[in-house]
């Protein structure tokens, strides 16, 4: 049985501890008690100790105290009965409108499969005005995830599956890797239960050995660099994700020891130039394994994650991973979006800079151009501050007119996919899936431009229409007066948005003819 998380707790890990916010978050977590009393989870626990949680962990990460307080609300008008008008009258329209958005449909106007997609819609049209409703949902879909072995044996498949496709992927785009790897972790063994199996097996025949080899690098790496003069650091292990070795494992066809970073030595420095010292003291001792370093610092991944990765051969045969990064870095690394969503920031007043709490989403430089500065994609205003333009498409890119499987389909394919990210001739940033063409490129752009397409050019050479981008491209488009979309393009384009368009364009030139 999980007990509740108590208020103590919960009010000692906040950033802020400010009379209003402490006042603020108590009436909340009162409220969804008192609003949830006698009922019970699948587990039998109190259906309270699930949004205790929620709130526990967006204190953890650094929320906002109307977070945080929405949080513990978040179900109190669906199961609840608690009224709009209540909600509001008690803690105000700005948390009326986050426990609106993490709320999934009220009337029972859909069923089964449809239910569930026109819920993950309103979700991410609620999010696309504010970002903390899919942090709430995230947080919410984690404890969900963790507590699976209680969920009634039918529907554990399904919720687990949705939580590696949908929500996981979302997590990482958002840079909040420690969300992203218990999501995956806790699903996994539900999704994929004789897979999970052979993972573990795998990993416990290793085990002894790898804490071995750990507990020797973190010791010598200590005192070379006491002896190098950096006095100020300290180490962490890093063990992979179960999900995410799996994955890698079946890359490498099961074969564990090809896989150099299941478990990594952190080390966390003041700045980053202490970063690169440190990564010369490593290399120093350690002879590093040809092609395996990664200055993470210098070209930051799409979601902002920052750190050097080198792995180095141990001297007993093996290789190990080490992972170099400063303290801001790290705390990025971990809650990525999250980590720059304080309450002023919030509320737009990040130093005098309005939205500078999303400076961190920077790309991939361009071939050609690595000693530019790199230019962040458009991103506008919203009453969170700010919003990524990926997370609007969401919201924009599906209308109510798509049956659920393709929309969920789509979902997976357009947004949740690996990534590639290309540029304008303006080196503006383009996000865009694998496989992508020109034409997605085009229609992400503009459908006027996309629509009189007459060829394109990537790095200053005309290319086919099906031709896939790559990370790094810069694709200009050459346009005519007279160019119209074809239904082959329709064929090549990969994204929904861009399909979506040419059907739309095709229909217009069936009527006019």
């Amino acid at each position: 049985m999980q007990s509740v998380k108590p208020l103590a707790d919960i009010l000692s890990a906040m950033g802020s501890k400010s009379e209003v916010d402490v006042a603020l978050v108590t009436k909340a977590y009162e409220f969804s008690m008192k609003s949830h009393e006698g009922q019970k989870r699948f587990s039998g626990d109190a259906y309270f100790s699930h949004t205790a949680e929620v709130g526990f962990t967006l204190a953890e990460i650094g929320m906002d105290a109307p977070t945080i307080a929405a949080g513990f609300l978040h179900d109190t008008m669906e199961d609840c009965g608690v009224t709009a008008g209540t909600m509001e009258s008690e803690f105000g329209e700005e948390i009326l409108t986050l426990v609106r958005g993490v709320t999934k449909l009220g009337a029972i106007r859909y069923h089964g499969m449809e239910r569930h997609t026109e819920s993950l819609r309103k979700l991410f049209a609620a999010t696309a005005e504010d970002i903390r409703v899919l942090i709430i949902k995230l947080l919410d879909r984690l404890h969900n995830a963790k507590t699976l072995e209680h969920v009634p044996e039918h529907k554990r498949g399904r919720i687990a599956m949705e939580t590696l496709e949908i929500y996981a992927p979302i997590a990482d785009r958002l840079g909040m890797s420690v969300v992203k790897t218990e999501l995956e972790d806790a699903a996994f063994p539900y999704a994929y239960p004789d897979e999970h199996k052979k993972t573990l097996e795998l990993l416990k025949e290793r085990k002894n050995e790898n804490e071995k080899r750990m507990e020797k690098m973190e010791k010598d790496a200590k005192r070379e660099l006491a002896e190098a003069g950096i006095r100020t650091f300290r180490m962490e292990a890093r063990v992979k994700g179960i999900y995410s070795l799996f994955r890698k494992l079946e890359r490498k066809e099961w074969d564990i020891s090809k896989i150099y970073d299941i478990l990594a030595l952190r080390i966390i420095v003041p700045s980053v130039a202490d970063c690169y010292t440190a990564l010369g003291v490593i290399h120093n001792h350690w002879r590093p394994v040809p092609g395996k370093i990664k200055d993470y610092i210098a070209f930051p991944k799409p979601n902002g994650y920052q750190s050097i990765h080198t792995t180095v051969y141990t001297g007993d045969g093996s290789a190990m991973e080490i992972q170099i990064r400063t303290e801001a870095q790290h705390r990025e690394a971990q809650y990525g979006i999250a980590s720059h969503l304080t309450y002023k920031e919030v509320l737009g007043y990040t130093e005098g800079k309005r939205g500078g709490g999303l400076e961190w989403i920077r790309q991939f430089i361009p071939v050609g151009f690595k000693s530019s500065p790199v230019p962040a994609p458009a991103i506008e205003p919203s009453k969170s501050g700010v919003v990524p333009n990926w997370v609007k498409e969401l919201a924009l890119a599906h209308s109510g007119d798509d049956k659920s499987d393709e929309y969920l389909e789509s979902l997976k394919s357009d947004f949740f996919s690996h990534r590639v990210f290309v540029f304008t001739p303006k080196a503006d940033v383009i996000d865009l899936p694998l496989g992508a063409t020109p034409i997605d490129f085009a229609y992400n752009i503009h459908s006027e431009i996309a629509n009189r397409m007459s060829g394109a050019k990537v790095n200053g050479k005309m290319v086919a229409l099906d031709s896939a981008l790559r990370n790094g491209d810069i694709v200009e488009i050459i346009t005519k007066p007279a160019g119209k979309p074809t239904r082959k393009w329709y064929d090549i384009a990969k994204t929904t948005m861009a399909k979506k368009m040419i059907r739309a364009a095709l229909s217009e030139q069936a009527r006019k003819s």
